[in-house]
């Protein structure tokens, strides 16, 4: 690793950065920004993959936005916009296999005996940083006091960086949730009833999650293997919820600064990398694993839209579909989709006789809303298209809801 002062580094960058390269840059909210804006500055056209990219992104039309999953900053990307539908847990393969990365753009710790830590995000840092240097390309690094030392995966030998750059800046985090509403605790409610002792939690990000994060202050002996670790998770820790003789197992850390805090060095976190993290078949090992996700439209089929939005990606298929088949195939395992039975703004019904746009997943074991929770892990068809409209669906919505379903072959015979 070779530190070097700002202009020098863009002198550097700008000699690399010939044609299209494809770079990889830290997501979440562990973006380096300096150093994507120096990047930005020395490299006229390129390729940029991130993961739940927060804005704000370079907004030149020669640069092409690609992700699996479309955070804020890429939402409004359009036409260049390259979103790629795909499991999260393959996105190592898809850079040994057809769209490798050329660069390698990371905010770090400052070394430590000899090594770095990427911090809050780890998940397809590492693979992207790996098939980068087996292709001879660039690797960066921003070494920021703010970040957090993180043990696991994301502990990276210092060799494996061509260049730094010493930039501190504060992590940003995710606006701070507002009150809870009737709804919002409904539903957290129905899912926390359905957590037991010693239950092993993945939870997706949201007001839903975190709202069942919010019940379980009375349960003990629960463990964590999930794709993010949020300050929901901090508090059940606190609260001696967590079984001490687990680690508790992330990708990313995405939450407060007093979550950063007690990230730091931390020998109860461990932070993997996504083919660790979000392997169905390591998934499957953890016990009573229990996976919550959260959907914008869920259908009588009990197939889940999380991914679009009136024709437009709004993030992607994320790790949703890694932990339900992980989850399904864990002994006592549950996947629950959970959402809100009505949409305000729309004044619609999240509930639909089936999907117009292409299915997130599919075959969860609980589908749950304010209103209840529908068990239809081995149900019918008929069953389960009948369990949601009765137990899922807003009220407003049963009638035209059985009608359809009556209209499918899915009225109960």
């Amino acid at each position: 690793m070779r530190v070097v002062g700002e202009r020098q580094l863009e002198a550097a960058l700008a000699a690399v950065g010939g044609g299209e390269p494809r770079v990889v840059v830290g997501g979440n909210f562990a973006t380096p920004r300096a150093l994507l804006g120096i990047w930005d500055r020395a490299v006229p056209r390129y390729r940029l993959f991130m993961i739940n990219a927060q804005g704000p992104l370079p907004g030149r039309d020669e640069v092409i936005f690609e992700t699996p999953f479309v955070g804020p900053g890429m939402r409004d990307g359009g036409r260049r916009l390259d979103y790629l539908p795909m499991r999260l847990s393959l996105v190592p393969q898809l850079f040994a296999r057809s769209r490798p990365p050329d660069v390698v753009l990371v905010q770090t710790s400052p070394p430590r005996a000899g090594k770095v830590s990427l911090g809050t995000e780890v998940n397809i840092l590492v693979a992207a940083v790996e098939q980068t240097r087996a292709r001879g390309g660039t690797i960066v690094a921003q070494l920021n006091p703010a970040m957090p030392y993180t043990f696991g995966d994301g502990e990276l030998d210092v060799g494996l960086f061509d260049l730094a750059v010493e930039v501190g800046e504060d992590l940003p985090s995710p606006a701070p949730p507002g009150p809870l509403d009737e709804v919002t605790a409904s539903i957290g409610a129905h899912l926390g009833g359905m957590v037991a002792d010693g239950a092993t939690l993945q939870i997706g990000i949201g007001t839903i999650p975190d709202a069942a994060l919010g019940t379980l202050g009375d349960r003990r002996g629960l463990a964590v293997w999930s794709e993010m670790v949020s300050d929901g998770v901090l508090a059940l820790e606190r609260r001696g919820c967590t079984e001490r003789e687990r680690p508790i197992v992330t990708s990313f850390v995405f939450g407060s600064p007093e979550l950063y805090a007690w990230a730091d060095r931390n020998p109860r976190l461990r932070l993997a990398r996504t083919e660790t993290t979000n392997d169905p078949a390591r998934i499957a090992r953890q016990r009573l694993m229990t996976s919550i996700n959260t959907a914008l439209q869920v259908d009588l089929c009990a197939q889940a839209n999380a991914s679009e939005v009136r024709g437009r990606i709004y993030s992607g298929f994320g790790g949703q579909t890694d932990f339900i088949v992980g989850a399904l195939h864990a002994p006592g395992g549950h996947a629950v989709i959970a959402l809100r039975s009505w949409h305000a703004k729309s004044d619609s019904s999240n509930v639909v006789p089936l999907l117009p746009v292409p299915v997130t997943s599919f075959q969860h074991s609980a589908i749950v809303s304010e209103h209840g929770r529908a068990e239809i892990f081995g149900r019918s068809q008929r069953a389960q298209a009948r369990l949601i409209t009765e137990r899922v669906a807003h009220p407003d919505a049963r009638a035209e809801l059985a009608e359809a379903a009556g209209r499918l072959g899915l009225h109960p015979a």
